[in-house]
This record gives structure tokens, sequence and C-alpha cells, in this order.
């Protein structure tokens, strides 16, 4: 006796969410492995690089040159003194272990330690950046495309463009001089939450919070939100003059179906391209972010370990940033899939 349709429907569903489910676990396992000697050499590269820095760590002490028997000391004692390749190795060694390495002027804590304190507020800042990036880009972007050559796309494409044409470290200033010395609405500076958070990352949602994160989210994020913007308005257009969004107006669907239910899934394939990027280079790209309202963060500590010649401690950090590098990239190639059912990982 043949089986029901529905239950042939089912089973054949099932089967290709396994299926699906499958190729994708073996593509982030390749990706993974793939990312291997990507991590080694850029690693590599880092270590030899910081290294081949004029100066040292141990060669002053404040405004003075340190003894040299004192330097020869610090220098065996953390193992400087042995050949480059030794050093390489030994620290990869301790790298497999999960010991990024000790500080060396600041012999009671260590690189774990700091990047414990300063990754929660680097990944916090650079989420909510992001956020708001896509919460002010993607809804200008639509609104401008459905409004194409009207007055309203190009004062959309105005602010994208002003947006994108003032950097961090200008947008910075001026924001913490209206608001927070002119009007004293907002902290000037500090992130307005400490260690320990939830789950490692997430703050606690008090208004202290939300009143210290304004300006730095607010100074990152408009510049993410101007790019967001000119891309889903130039993938909206794209989408709107193809075949089938035309054939789903004949059909007599409603405005708002076309756009929502057609239009704008397929239009968002390259502002996904560039989610992954965008969110590490939020992380990495915060440096000026931190330096400016004074946030303990990994770029403002990655920024003063150069002139510390604080090996391990930059090593490390470009480590942590190309780690998120190649997750974002991941997570868009996954994404894909969704966003678009042609795309396949066989």
């Amino acid at each position: 006796m043949p089986l029901p349709q529905k239950v042939l429907f089912f089973i054949a569903t099932k089967n290709s969410v396994h299926v699906i489910g499958g190729l994708v676990t073996k593509y982030i396992i390749r990706r993974l492995l793939m990312a291997i000697p990507v991590i080694f050499l850029m690693v590599l590269a880092t270590f030899v690089l910081v290294q081949a820095m004029p100066g040292g760590p141990f060669d002053a002490v404040g405004q003075k040159s340190m003894p040299e028997h004192i330097r020869i000391l610090l220098e065996r004692r953390y193992g400087l003194d042995k050949p480059l390749y030794e050093q390489f190795f030994l620290y990869l060694g301790n790298l497999l272990q999960g010991d990024f390495g000790p500080l060396f002027r600041q012999p009671s804590q260590t690189v774990n330690d700091i990047i414990a304190q300063t990754f929660p507020v680097s990944i916090q800042l650079g989420l909510m950046s992001v956020a708001v990036g896509f919460t002010i880009g993607i809804p200008l972007g639509i609104i401008a495309a459905l409004n194409h050559n009207t007055w309203i796309d190009y004062i959309t494409t105005f602010l994208a463009v002003i947006s994108v044409s003032i950097p961090t470290l200008v947008l910075g200033p001026i924001l913490i001089y209206t608001f927070g010395v002119k009007l004293n609405w907002l902290p000037i500076a500090f992130w307005g939450a400490d260690p320990p958070f939830t789950l490692g990352f997430l703050p606690p949602l008090t208004k202290n919070f939300f009143l210290h994160a304004v300006m730095p989210v607010f100074s990152m994020g408009t510049g993410m939100a101007a790019g967001i913007t000119r891309l889903t308005r130039a993938g909206l257009l794209d989408v709107l003059s193809a075949d089938y969004i035309r054939t789903a107006r004949a059909k007599g669907l409603r405005e708002r179906t076309v756009i929502v239910a057609h239009a704008l899934k397929n239009s968002l394939i390259p502002v996904a391209t560039i989610l992954g990027p965008l969110l590490a280079g939020a992380v990495t790209g915060s440096f000026i972010t931190e330096q400016i309202f004074a946030l303990n963060g990994m770029g403002r500590r990655f920024v003063n370990s150069i002139g510390q010649r604080e090996y391990f401690l930059q090593t490390s950090l470009v480590l942590v940033y190309g780690l998120l590098l190649i997750s974002g990239n991941l997570l868009v190639d996954v994404l894909y899939a969704w966003l678009d059912p042609r795309i396949r990982y066989d």
C-alpha cells in the first residue's frame, strides 16, 4: 500500500534537513582545518615583526636607561636571550596550553588576565556598534531604494556620504565637546560596566551603562550605517528590476508582500557579505574609539603595548583579532545558504 503524499513529503523534508545539516557540518570542519595554517603564519609573522622593532622592553625604566646587567637578567628570565626560533616555538607551545605569556611591565599580571579584562569591553562595543549600523542602515537603504531618484533618495544618500566621510577621530571629540562638555548630558569617558559579566561578555542593562555607551557606540555605528545603507539601496534596486518581482506584482500581491517576502531577503546578500568583516572590523577598528573615550578595551591595550614592547601581548591580541575575522567570515558563508538556496556546500 503506497504511503500518503503528506507522509512522503515529511520524510523527504526530514532527509533533506539531515543532508544539509551534514554538509554544513563538513563545510565548517573543512574551513576550520584550512584556518590552522593561516593562524600559524599569522602568529609567526606577528611574532617576528614585533621583535624586529627597534628597542626592547627592558631598555629603560621611566626616563632612565636600565643598567646593562639588570637588562640581561630580565631578558634571561623571560627567555628573550634565546634565538628567535626557539622563543617562537616556546611561545607556540604555551599557546597550545592556553597560556598567552607574561607581561614585562606588570609581572603581577599575565596576557591572559589582560585579554579577560579587555575582550568583553571590545566585544560589547563592537556588537552594539554593528547593531546600531544595521538598525539605521537597512531601513534607510530600503527607504532610499523605494523612493529612487526622489528628494528622499538624494537626502539619504547625502547623509550616508557625510557619515562615511567623517572619521571617528573627528566625530568622537565633537560628540564629547557637544554632549559631554557643553550640554553635560552624557559622561565623556570610561565604560559603564565592569567585570564580571554575564556569560563572560554580557553587560548589565543599567542606565549608567547605556549613558556611557551612547557616544562611543554612535561614533562607530554611524560610519557602519552609511556603508550598509548604500549596499542595501543598491541591492534592493537590483532585485526590484528582476523578472520574478515583476511576476509577483502581476499576480496582484500587495507591494509590502512583494518587498518583504520576495525582494528584501535576496537584496540583503551583499549586506551579509560584510557582516563578518564588519564585526571583526568593529572590534579591531576600535583602537581610536577606545583611546578617545578612555575605554579599557583590547584596542587601547594594543596601542599602549607597542610603545612598551610587550611582545607577547601584541602577538596574542593579533591572534585574537585574526580568530574573530576567521569566525566572522565563516558566519557569512553559513548565512549565504539561508539567504540564497542556490548556494550549496558540496
